[in-house]
């Protein structure tokens, strides 16, 4: 063989090569922590309903201990797009220096009207009857300076009760908080589905106040991404979002309720009946159908966060947000 046909030949297969490596999928590693509090493990469980699953992009949904260490592997490159609250975003900022982070998507919201706020419980027999009734007791929350914590911090202040001098707050995993209520380790606790219902179901709590009562309606959890990735990888990423449109939609679709059902208690091995009465009703958090995040409600969580110290400045999340996907893969769908 000639050696321009060689050369041609060989220039044709590289070319070939390119092509094929330029059309592989974007491998898009989503985390989560709770579910389905947090959909990624779920989200994409009707293949029927995607559009490009596996043709521009993957999905791999990746499992952490709560946001703090999904922050640490945003930094490092090791997951692509995290599972956030305010708090978390507040930290990733202003101690990470992750300045370049953008609110992408929704995953829930805490007090929307007309839908689940989580609450704060005491004993059904207990003294306590206002929220001034809490001084000198001790109160729990899963996480220090989590968003739960900080509800219970501002509703204090809003009682003219200092959070640190004037009550004990520890803290305790969602599925301990009843039997701490129980065994007097805690006169208040919080609480989340299933485990609020769980608690009610016994006939022996009653809500003192809610998340909504203390700090109005939170974007509790919301997804987030580096502009980096999202700059090189955009097209992709409103694909992705489409299919998760168009998945959510499925879930909170009352017509697919049993189904939807089932898919969860699947993954998370709880009964359906644990989840058969509020997952994905009105005694569920809020979910947005456009996976459009609430800024405004997010930007009111910042500021209570800078009120009560534990944010050491202004936040204007109008900076950190790219709302764009959204707004691209809504149209698309439209």
């Amino acid at each position: 063989m000639p050696l321009r046909r060689i050369a041609l030949a060989a220039l044709s297969t590289l070319a070939l090569g390119a092509t094929v490596a330029a059309a592989d999928p974007v491998k898009i590693r989503a985390g989560w922590s709770n579910t389905p509090t947090a959909m990624a493990p779920l989200i994409f469980s009707k293949p029927e309903l995607l559009k490009h699953y596996g043709m521009t992009y993957t999905m791999e949904p990746v499992r952490f201990a709560g946001s703090a260490p999904e922050i640490t592997a945003l930094a490092t490159g090791d997951l692509d797009i995290a599972t956030l609250a305010a708090p978390s975003l507040a930290s990733a900022i202003e101690n990470a220096k992750m300045t370049d982070i953008r609110i992408i998507g929704d995953e829930n919201q805490d007090g929307a009207e007309g839908w689940y706020s989580s609450q704060f419980f005491v004993l059904k027999d207990s003294p306590i009857k206002t929220v001034e009734d809490l001084k000198g007791k001790v109160l729990a929350s899963n996480a220090i300076g989590g968003g739960l914590d900080i509800d219970i911090r501002a509703m204090l202040r809003k009682h003219k009760l200092d959070d640190k001098r004037d009550v004990t707050i520890i803290e305790g995993p969602f599925a301990g908080m009843l039997p701490m209520l129980q065994e007097h380790k805690a006169d208040l606790v919080a609480a989340v589905p299933p485990f609020s219902f769980i608690a009610e179901a016994t006939g022996n709590v009653r809500t003192l106040f809610t998340s909504k009562d203390a700090v109005g309606p939170s974007e509790f959890i919301f997804d987030a991404a580096r502009k980096g990735f999202i700059d090189k990888n955009r097209a992709a990423l409103v694909d992705f979002t489409e299919d998760w449109i168009r998945s959510i939609r499925w879930f909170l679709d009352p017509k697919n309720h049993d189904e939807a059902v089932t898919i969860v208690a699947d993954f998370t091995k709880l009964p359906p009946k644990a989840l058969q009465d509020w997952l994905f009703t009105h005694k569920d958090n809020y979910r947005d159908p456009d996976h459009r995040a609430n800024l405004v409600a997010l930007q009111n969580n910042l500021n209570v966060q800078q009120e009560l110290g534990i944010q050491k400045t202004h936040i204007d999340v109008a900076q950190y947000a790219d709302s764009s996907i959204v707004d691209e893969a809504v149209e698309r769908i439209k």
